[in-house]
């Protein structure tokens, strides 16, 4: 009998960020390749899953989640300027962020449709358009402010594209998308009658006093845009796997039927925390994010400065891609390696993030860290000799 494995090995091969995790944890460094964010977790968040363990939700819910999370969804969502969303309806909770986009390829888009992705991109956007049988197509992002041309979109479109995907505040590059861009991207969703996925799990990590549009705010687009985000980066659980995808009903049914399927359900215990999280944690909180974690940014770039590995400054979010094409090596794998060695600071080489070779001279840096953490990370930035 010959046995062998799927085509689809092909698609999800171990992504160049947990092979850096690896990596460091072997020679036992300082990672700022994963964006495991392993800041506080807030205790309301956590002594309420630690009760609803205890009062019995240990079971499975409702293949979309818990009543009580859907309605803190809802509730959070319209109180920071969001769509009003049907909490019954039109919210569907998932294994985190990536569970809720999965759930979503699988539900509207067939093989072979096409998906327009901003370069750089996260690569498990990539990787799950491509594991549910679409077709990723690129549009770049051009440094130093990652603006895009509405030109490049138009000569991408085909008559197999269904969707465009946006991540604001983005992973990698922390670009936060205007309103004007926004207003772009909507009018050619419309003009070319295509779904807007985005990815938004950052919003509340907005920097220099930029403010987080949710695209389906603008004008005509409810209707066609899925909204995808989560708690697993504003609570720092990234292990507890609770995200969720918001949308119109007709949409949200089968995205919901598809994370039964796959998911069955977010665990429950851990919905419960979340919920009471969403409803009783005050603006301040997140805005707490945004002063702490800009702060956090101007102290690694600064170690970059410092060394010749020049930063571009991120908007939002909590990564910085810095050139690090001084670094010895033929590529950003060997570069990225280099700094490792050299001084046990673990990043991602850039070429994650771009589908044809490109960003080899380039890597990305997280610094979603504790506070010590991160001073040992600068130290040792700033102690690299080239």
């Amino acid at each position: 009998m010959a046995l062998y494995l799927s085509q689809r090995r092909e698609w999800v091969r171990q992504s160049d960020i947990r092979s850096m995790s690896i990596e460091c944890d072997r020679v036992g460094g300082i990672n700022l390749s994963q964006g495991v964010c392993d800041t506080e977790v807030p205790e309301v968040v956590m002594a309420e899953a630690a009760l609803a363990m205890r009062e019995g939700y240990n079971i499975y819910t409702r293949y979309d989640g818990l009543d009580a999370l859907r309605n803190a969804i809802a509730a959070k969502v319209a109180r920071f300027g969001g769509p009003k969303f049907d909490p019954e309806r039109e919210v569907v909770v998932s294994a985190g962020a990536t569970g809720a986009f999965y759930c979503t390829c699988l539900a509207l888009l067939d093989p072979g449709d096409e998906v327009i992705v901003f370069e750089p991109f996260y690569g498990y956007h990539v990787a799950t358009l491509v594991a549910t049988g679409a077709v990723p197509v690129y549009v770049p992002l051009h440094a130093p402010d990652w603006r895009f041309d509405a030109a490049d979109l138009e000569r991408v479109v085909t008559p197999r594209t269904r969707g465009i995907l946006v991540n604001t505040p983005s992973n990698p590059c922390g670009k936060v998308f205007t309103h004007d861009e926004l207003q772009t991207i909507a009018d050619f969703s419309n003009r070319h009658d295509l779904f807007v996925f985005t990815d938004e799990i950052y919003e509340h990590f907005l920097y220099d006093g930029r403010i987080h549009l949710s695209p389906a705010t603008l004008p005509g687009m409810a209707e066609r845009t899925v909204t995808i985000s989560g708690v697993s980066k504003t609570f720092s659980i990234t292990g507890w796997r609770v995200g969720y995808a918001l949308c119109d009903a007709r949409l949200a049914e089968t995205i919901g039927h598809f994370n039964d399927l796959v998911y069955v359900c977010a665990p429950s215990p851990l919905q419960m925390g979340v919920a009471k999280g969403l409803d009783t944690l005050e603006p301040a909180y997140y805005q707490s994010l945004s002063d702490a974690h800009q702060e956090k940014r101007d102290r690694i770039c600064a170690a970059l400065v410092k060394v010749g590995l020049t930063p571009h400054v991120p908007q939002g979010a909590y990564y910085v891609l810095a050139d690090i094409s001084r670094l010895p090596g033929d590529n950003g794998k060997e570069r990225a390696m280099y700094l490792l060695q050299q001084t046990g600071v673990a990043c991602v080489p850039g070429e994650a993030f771009y589908h044809d070779g490109n960003g080899r001279g380039l890597a990305r840096f997280c610094y979603a860290k504790k506070d010590c953490d991160l001073d040992r990370a600068v130290a040792a930035i700033e102690s690299l000799s080239v």
